[in-house]
């Protein structure tokens, strides 16, 4: 069984079949984690972002619950799992503030918190502006909703256990080892490498913001965008205490989002978003997220930068993740920014559905995995979308 993708989604799916006893091998084009795996800002909702009554418009209210279920599940799931294979990699419970950055999105969120089932609501409560400061050291926000059971950890330590548990298990990862083409062979395939050809019964996709040119049905359904981060150099405590009191994570409902944390040892603000139409260099992105952090915490305004990076996330035209099967290839991608938890569930998952069990089974199953006319790959869209998106957000 070969796995295209060394990242947490490919990673997650080789444990499941090494495990299981099948004979497993993980290439990736670059070393293993280089992506988004390692880069990423290290938060864990619920993976979902439609809406229940979303959700039930477009597939039934049925599916609407089960793919809610798959967003809450991936959440106590990762942390179980983390648990259960003792893996150092600084994961905590910590809730998510997820703050309104106009009056109306404060009423919105506020009517959000009621909407789900019951099930789906996860102890979310609303936070007035009046007692915003309990939770966030800014005045830029007009109040938010907390959901207590969000968490938080250190991605680039979660991805090196998870790939020692993966090696450990008797599975072999062989990075800068490109996958450049696919060929059937009877019941299985041929997939042509940088080290040379590899003939395996079975074969999963799971490059998420870096698929491209070897897969281009799945290439065709997700749009690459670039996720950029700093992280401050170490702060007093004092004004940590006073900027982030609970140590959350932070989100906002910018349809341009950015989001931000206490790095795990509570020293530095790890600070992450979009902050232009294109995608740059993170020299270049850096003292534009800065300048939005300043923004919010003026008492930022002389602190320096220590660190500055970007990777690649992998959105859809309906912004949901998906997993399935296409022309006898396995694939889950998709995450929407929101991979941390979502990509290993589904990973795990997709190692289930290859080797037949029905507990592979997901609420995504059956949704189509939708492209548009004339999208190849290139997300020519991406800059006149974001530049009104950022006039929506005001």
């Amino acid at each position: 069984m070969l796995v295209v993708g060394a990242g947490y989604t490919g990673l997650h799916a080789a444990l499941r079949t090494v495990r299981a006893g099948r004979h497993t091998v993980v290439v990736d084009s670059e070393a293993a984690g280089w992506g988004c795996s390692t880069r990423n800002g290290g938060q864990i909702g619920t993976s979902v972002k439609p809406s229940f009554a979303e959700l039930t418009k477009r597939h039934g209210r049925q599916t609407a619950r089960h793919i809610l279920r798959d967003g809450h599940g991936a959440l106590a799931w990762l942390g179980e799992f983390i648990a259960c294979e003792n893996i150092d990699c600084d994961f905590a419970t910590v809730g998510r503030f997820h703050a309104a950055h106009h009056p109306r999105q404060f009423e919105a969120l506020a009517r959000s918190v009621e909407a789900p089932p019951p099930e789906f609501r996860a102890d979310a409560y609303v936070v007035p502006r009046a007692e915003q400061r309990a939770e966030l050291g800014t005045d830029a926000y007009y109040g938010g909703v907390v959901y207590p059971r969000h968490a938080a950890l250190h991605p680039a330590r979660y991805h090196r256990g998870l790939l020692q548990r993966v090696e450990q298990a008797g599975a072999e990862v062989i990075g800068h080892c490109p996958a450049t083409g696919i060929n059937r062979d009877g019941d299985g395939v041929i997939v042509r490498t940088a080290h040379g050809d590899v003939r395996a019964r079975d074969l999963i996709i799971a490059t998420n913001g870096y698929t491209g040119t070897l897969t281009p049905w799945q290439r065709r359904r997700v749009i690459p965008i670039g996720s950029y981060v700093i992280a401050t150099g170490p702060l007093p405590h004092e004004l940590m205490q006073r900027l982030m009191p609970k140590g959350r994570v932070v989100s906002d409902t910018r349809k341009v989002v950015y989001y931000y944390r206490p790095s795990p040892d509570g020293r530095r603000i790890v600070f992450g978003g979009r902050v232009s139409h294109q995608e740059i260099d993170p020299s270049k992105s850096a003292p534009r997220l800065r300048a939005e952090l300043v923004r919010l915490f003026p008492e930022l305004a002389d602190q320096p930068l220590s660190h500055s990076w970007m990777g690649f996330v992998a959105y859809t035209f309906d912004t949901l993740p998906h997993i399935g099967k296409h022309a006898g290839v396995y694939y889950a991608m998709g995450y929407c920014g929101s991979g941390v938890a979502m990509a290993s569930y589904l990973g795990m998952r997709v190692g289930e559905k290859l080797l037949g069990s029905t507990a592979g089974s997901t609420g995504f199953d059956g949704v189509t995995f939708q492209t548009r006319p004339l999208y190849a790959g290139n997300p020519w869209f991406l800059a006149p979308s974001v530049a009104y998106y950022r006039w929506r957000d005001g």
